[in-house]
C-alpha cells in the first residue's frame, strides 16, 4: 500500500472499520484474482470486523495493518476471517492491531488452484492411532484409527501428501511434534491467546504440513496455463507437420542454381566451343 493509501486508512476510521474497508473495495479488487468477487470478499471481511470486538479495536489502532491483511488475502484469493485466512489481534507495543494467518484451508485452496493434483491429503495423527510410512519403500503412509476410541490422546504426527492428476504421489511430508513446535516458535504472535495456535491447535498442525508441501507441488495458477500452452503448441505443431511433408511419390524440387555472373576464374581454360580447344597466342620471334 502506499502511503497516501495508509493516510487515507487513518482519515476514515472513525466512521468504523467496516466503512474503512468499503473505502478501499477498489483497491481490493485490483488485486484479487479473477475468480474472486469483491463485494462477496468486503462483505465477508466487514462481517468479521463487526462479529469480533477486538479485531474491531485492532483495526481502529493500526488501519494501515488491517488494510494491508486484506490485501494479501486478496492477493492470494483467500477469504479473510475463515480458516483460509484467520484475521487475528496481536499485542505490538502495547496496544491490539490485525495480523493476517494463511490457514491450512488456504494453503490445500492453493493447491488445487493449480490444477495439477487431484486431491490432497492432510491429517493429524494421535497417540492412540497406528501409522507407518517408510520413505522409498511406501508410496503413501498407512495410518489407522481406532474410532471406537473415546480418547485418541494428544497430538503426535501430521502428514500431508498429494495425489497428481497421472495418479503419481507426491513426496509426502511428515512432521513430528519437534518439528510443529519449531515451526510455532517461529510465528509471530503464537504465544497469544488470539493466535490460531491457542485456539485452533490441530488446523495449525495440519497448515504447517500443507505448507511444507507447497514445496513440492505446483500451487500457482500459472502452472495450469503453462500446461495448456505446451499443449496447444504441440496441436499446432502436429498440424503443420502434414502440410510441410511432400506428397508421397513426388520427386524434390531441384534446388535452384544462381548463375555465375563472375566470368573465369583466373588460372582457369574455358572453352568457346563444346570439343574445340583454344590454345593462347605465342609470341612469334623477330624477323
Amino acid at each position: 500500500m502506499t502511503e497516501n493509501t495508509v493516510s487515507n486508512a487513518v482519515a476514515v476510521r472513525d466512521n468504523g472499520p467496516g466503512a474503512m474497508v468499503e473505502h478501499y473495495r477498489n483497491d481490493l479488487a485490483m488485486v484479487m484474482p479473477s475468480h474472486v468477487k469483491p463485494d462477496t470478499f468486503v462483505r465477508l471481511a466487514v462481517g468479521v470486523l463487526r462479529r469480533d470486538k477486538n479485531l474491531a479495536l485492532a483495526a481502529q489502532n493500526n488501519p494501515a495493518a488491517l488494510m494491508g491483511a486484506l490485501m494479501d488475502a486478496a492477493q492470494l484469493g483467500l477469504t479473510p476471517g475463515t480458516e483460509q485466512y484467520y484475521l487475528v489481534p496481536r499485542k505490538q507495543k502495547g496496544r491490539l492491531e490485525i495480523q493476517g494467518i494463511r490457514g491450512y484451508q488456504g494453503e490445500i485452496e492453493l493447491i488445487y488452484r493449480a490444477g495439477a493434483v487431484s486431491s490432497v491429503i492432510v491429517e493429524v495423527v494421535r497417540q492412540a492411532d497406528t501409522f507407518r510410512y517408510t520413505p522409498g519403500r511406501d508410496e503413501r503412509p498407512l495410518h489407522e484409527i481406532d474410532w471406537d476410541v473415546e480418547d485418541r490422546g494428544p497430538l503426535r504426527l501430521v502428514y500431508a501428501y498429494a495425489v497428481m492428476k497421472d495418479g503419481a504421489t507426491s513426496k509426502v511430508v511428515v512432521l513430528n511434534r519437534a518439528q510443529v513446535m519449531k515451526a510455532k516458535a517461529m510465528s509471530q504472535g503464537s504465544d497469544s491467546p488470539y493466535s490460531p495456535w491457542q485456539k485452533h491447535e490441530e488446523a495449525m498442525w495440519m497448515k504447517t504440513a500443507a505448507h511444507r508441501l507447497t514445496k513440492w507441488v505446483p500451487t500457482s495458477a500459472e502452472y495450469m496455463r503453462e500446461q495448456l500452452r505446451a499443449q496447444a503448441d504441440v496441436a499446432a505443431e502436429r498440424q503443420a507437420a502434414p502440410a510441410a511433408a511432400a506428397p508421397a511419390g513426388t520427386a524434390p524440387a531441384p534446388m535452384p542454381v544462381e548463375p555465375d555472373d563472375e566470368g573465369p576464374i583466373e588460372g582457369e581454360f574455358v572453352d568457346d566451343e563444346p570439343g574445340q580447344t583454344t590454345w593462347p597466342n605465342v609470341a612469334q620471334p623477330p624477323v
